[in-house]
């Protein structure tokens, strides 16, 4: 059986703050069960002995919400005695968790420390960027209590990368946002398109991302990262670090830059079971991670029309210089579909501007990290 990661929700679509831009309020407030509470120990012990019966090689489970962090340390704890007790192949176990950071004290990090987890912590740059779209309840910014959560991180060793929502608003800041990070030693990044609600046609929204000020964004960023990487001062980020690899022949690991889906196993926190964390909706339930195995759910009905569905490719990429570079894009920026099929990437000409005017530097690195040793 080949290598398996799954992608699990133990605290489902509950949240402790109010982001003006979360994609997943959207998904949950439009299915017929908004939240399906936290995890029970039950269903995470399934999951835990399903997965690591099928997987060969290296077995990855990741935490998602929502807020994971919700269900609690213990839960987490038990999770690391579940993958003990049955990794009787002796598989790879790799643990990530994606957090906002808000409930993170010395426990929590020693706890990710000590069990290798790599943990995504979402900071959209600096203070008045960040507390403009990262809010709680109470509408009070979080950009505070995120820092003190980098400083725990550090203290205690934990292995973490940046998560950095590009919204309309903060799109024109690249610089400012490329230096906020640079000066405070971040250095593994990830800028994530701002999605609008699924099913909904993008750019309504305050927050919607245009494909002209992405276009600007990545521009921007990429002249600000190409010079340090010259300067032999080595800032990942994870979008031109996959770009780079395609120019040396390396297939992307972001499933976006594929050209086509396939099955992610996304599970809530009640074991329901579906393709893609952009699409944990009552259309694409696969099935219960309860009552089906992992094999029987990835060939499903469901999982086959959705990789079968992302095939389709429009024609004006057919023609495009860019085609093998984008390869269409991320399915969730097609939507909505038109006629059954989606259409063109709605950040299509942000991409092929950005290609223009980077294409021959990212094969310039591409040569030269090839020929080093």
């Amino acid at each position: 059986m080949p290598p398996l990661s799954l992608l699990i929700k133990p605290a489902s679509s509950l949240c402790n703050l109010r982001c003006r831009y979360c994609f997943y309020h959207s998904i949950a407030e439009n299915r017929g069960t908004k939240s399906y509470g936290i995890m029970g120990p039950d269903t995470l012990e399934i999951i835990v002995k399903k997965a690591l019966e099928f997987a060969d090689y290296t077995c990855t489970f990741a935490f998602q919400g929502g807020e994971p962090t919700l269900a609690g340390l213990g839960f987490f704890r038990k999770l690391v005695e579940l993958e003990k007790k049955y990794n009787i192949k002796g598989v790879q176990v790799n643990n990530a968790i994606q957090t906002n950071g808000m409930v993170i004290d010395d426990e929590w990090s020693e706890f990710f420390a000590q069990n290798n987890f790599l943990v995504g912590l979402s900071l959209d740059g600096p203070r008045e960027l960040h507390d403009a779209s990262r809010q709680d309840a109470a509408g009070k910014g979080s950009f505070n209590r995120v820092l003190k959560t980098v400083s725990l991180f550090n203290r205690h060793g934990v292995e973490y990368n940046i998560l950095f929502v590009v919204d309309s608003s903060v799109a024109r800041y690249a610089v400012k946002i490329y230096n906020f990070f640079k000066k405070n030693g971040f250095r593994y990044l990830q800028f994530i398109p701002c999605l609008d609600p699924l099913y909904e046609k993008p750019g309504g929204h305050e927050y919607s991302l245009t494909p002209e000020r992405f276009s600007y964004f990545l521009k921007t960023l990429f002249d600000q990262w190409y010079s340090d990487i010259r300067k032999g001062d080595m800032i990942s980020i994870r979008y031109f670090d996959n770009l780079v690899g395609m120019f040396m022949g390396i297939r992307p690991e972001a499933c976006g830059m594929w050209g086509e889906c396939s099955c992610q196993f996304v599970i809530e926190a009640d074991g329901g079971v579906y393709p893609c964390d952009f699409y944990v909706t009552d259309e694409w339930y696969l099935g219960s991670i309860k009552e089906k195995g992992i094999e029987e759910i990835g060939h499903s009905e469901n999982a086959r029309r959705f990789i079968e569905l992302s095939r389709y490719v429009d024609p004006e990429c057919g023609t495009c210089r860019w085609a093998n570079l984008c390869r269409g894009g991320c399915r969730r920026l097609r939507e909505p579909f038109v006629g059954g099929k989606p259409v063109l990437n709605y950040l299509c000409q942000a991409y092929r501007e950005f290609f223009e005017h980077a294409a021959g530097r990212l094969r310039e690195l591409a040569v030269m990290f090839s020929g080093m040793d």
